[in-house]
């Protein structure tokens, strides 16, 4: 029996990597996407069952060949993760229409291009996921996050809409809202309790793949993850 298949779209050395490894760790064939190969192919090489594929998130036409690589090598797709994103601080007054347009396309319009074309094949099966991983900006406007919170503004209202959509055809459709910093501080002394300021990348793929388990009488569509010491 072929393995399921999550796609992870926008994989880096953090949440990316994290989502990669915990849902090949639960017996997923991943399909690794981003525009550095490089680093790609370091990931591949650790992971059973994975391939990767260069992709720019921005480019319509790039998505549809991938997306159409993708199920011939790999089959139907169960999971898709997106968690590509783009965020330019900027007042209203000093925001650049280029990187506001970018922060746009990666953010929403990516997102809306992938789950068009899997949302298609999962309502033929009636079952499928799609997480969607988002920001604290997308539910609020900060003084100097004029491009980026309307950006994500724009994702929670899209992941909105296709919850709503989806849902009753059997597709779990859910936002990850990430509030604060993710890692392990570089500015800090290092010591325990500078750390627990921090969101760990393999918890939030632990809270994303539970997600995919949940039972349909009990579905979430917003998580909101933050440290236990972050004020809110």
């Amino acid at each position: 029996m072929a393995k399921p298949t999550c796609v992870v779209v926008g994989v880096g050395p953090g949440n990316g990597a994290a989502f990669a490894r915990k849902f090949n760790r639960q017996g997923c064939q991943v399909a690794l996407l981003a525009r550095n190969q490089n680093y790609l192919n370091e990931l591949q090489a650790e992971l059973n069952d994975a391939k990767s594929y260069v992709c720019d998130v921005t480019n319509s036409a790039q998505i549809a060949d991938v997306f159409s690589r993708i199920q011939g090598e790999m089959g139907p797709i169960e999971t898709l993760v997106y968690n590509a994103g783009s965020g330019h601080s900027c007042t209203i007054e000093n925001l650049d229409i280029y990187e506001y347009e970018s922060d746009w396309k990666i953010n929403c319009q990516g997102c809306a291009l992938f789950s068009q074309l899997v949302a298609t094949e999962m309502i033929q099966r009636g079952e499928g996921n799609i997480i969607i991983v988002g920001a604290t900006a997308s539910l609020r406007g900060g003084a100097n996050f004029a491009s980026f919170a309307s950006a994500k503004a724009a994702q929670h209202s899209l992941a909105q809409s296709m919850a709503r959509h989806l849902w009753p055809k059997g597709i779990h459709v859910a936002y990850l809202i990430i509030d604060g910093p993710v890692g392990k501080s570089r500015a800090l002394d290092g010591s325990a309790r500078d750390n627990q300021a921090f969101l760990q990348p393999s918890d939030i793929a632990d809270t994303a793949f539970f997600l995919t388990t949940q039972a349909r009488s009990a579905w979430t569509f917003e998580v909101d993850l933050r440290p236990h010491v972050e004020k809110w």
